[in-house]
């Protein structure tokens, strides 16, 4: 490489380097910073060094979302995973009316989380929702979904999985189409069957796609804050309060914000130890 391409290269590069800077690098090293004080808006503030994450550690109500969320993505990015490879398996053969299925897939991606909370809010409804109607067919009486304990977490993590199946389904479409027809008929040839074919030939071909759809997922389900918010405010009794939406309340209404970046401190360091789980297990299925 010369130096002349070389500073093409970094000259391309800056725009991605400056937005990393300012929005990733400053704002992370701020939190580190703000969660060592009990600083608020417009006060003053005070070294205090750990007593934040002492502190939190022992809040029941932090402890909660701490759990809940960690549930919300052991369960929402495996399932949305595996549901998003299947529809994109049967989406990626010659079938009428194709276009049709991938746009209603995709629909609840490109729809604002709101107006999807919304529905969902109507279709849970105790009275006249869809979800008891649905069970009423099967004889089941009604279920409270979001204003019980048991059912909330449940319920909002079953919108969260309907609403990204589409963006994990395109993705891997694209991944699908990308495989290579000489190696899968080479396989066929050779006597494979369905399934060694595609635990042999499309699943290591889809891995980079799989790798991505991966990372996304774990970032996305940790930072679940609209579908929370809209439908349930953390309740009932915290049963569905996540760590996005707690460091909301302490930051934007406790005016907490040296308690609020402990908390997205320890959202980061999950974010991160997540996505080495993922990159580790990604990497032992490789083998």
């Amino acid at each position: 490489m010369t130096r002349g391409q070389a500073r093409a290269g970094w000259f391309l590069l800056t725009p991605a380097l400056l937005h990393s800077t300012i929005f990733i690098t400053v704002p992370t090293f701020a939190a580190i910073f703000l969660s060592l004080t009990n600083y608020d808006f417009g006060g003053d503030w005070e070294w205090i060094g750990i007593d934040n994450y002492v502190e939190l550690f022992r809040d029941a109500a932090f402890l909660k979302a701490f759990t809940n969320t960690v549930v919300y993505a052991v369960v929402v990015v495996p399932v949305a995973m595996a549901l998003a490879l299947t529809v994109a398996l049967g989406l990626n053969q010659k079938i009428r009316g194709l276009a049709i299925f991938r746009t209603a897939f995709y629909i609840p991606t490109v729809t604002a989380t709101v107006a999807v909370a919304t529905v969902w809010l109507w279709i849970y409804n105790p009275g006249s929702g869809l979800a008891n109607g649905f069970l009423g067919l099967f004889g089941f009486g009604p279920s409270q979904w979001l204003t019980s304990p048991d059912t909330a977490l449940p319920s909002i993590i079953t919108v969260g999985i309907w609403q990204g199946l589409g963006a994990k389904m395109i993705i891997y479409l694209a991944a699908l189409q990308g495989v290579s027809t000489e190696l899968v008929e080479a396989a066929t040839l050779d006597g494979a069957n369905r399934w060694q074919v595609f635990r042999h030939v499309t699943w290591p071909s889809i891995a980079p796609a799989q790798f991505f759809v991966l990372i996304t997922s774990i970032v996305g389900t940790f930072q679940v804050y609209d579908l929370v918010y809209v439908m349930t405010q953390g309740g009932p009794g915290g049963a569905t309060n996540v760590l996005v939406f707690d460091i909301y309340q302490h930051a934007f209404q406790g005016l907490r914000l040296g308690y609020a970046s402990a908390e997205t401190v320890i959202m980061i360091l999950l974010i991160s130890a997540f996505i080495a789980l993922g990159a580790k297990l990604q990497g032992a299925g490789k083998k």
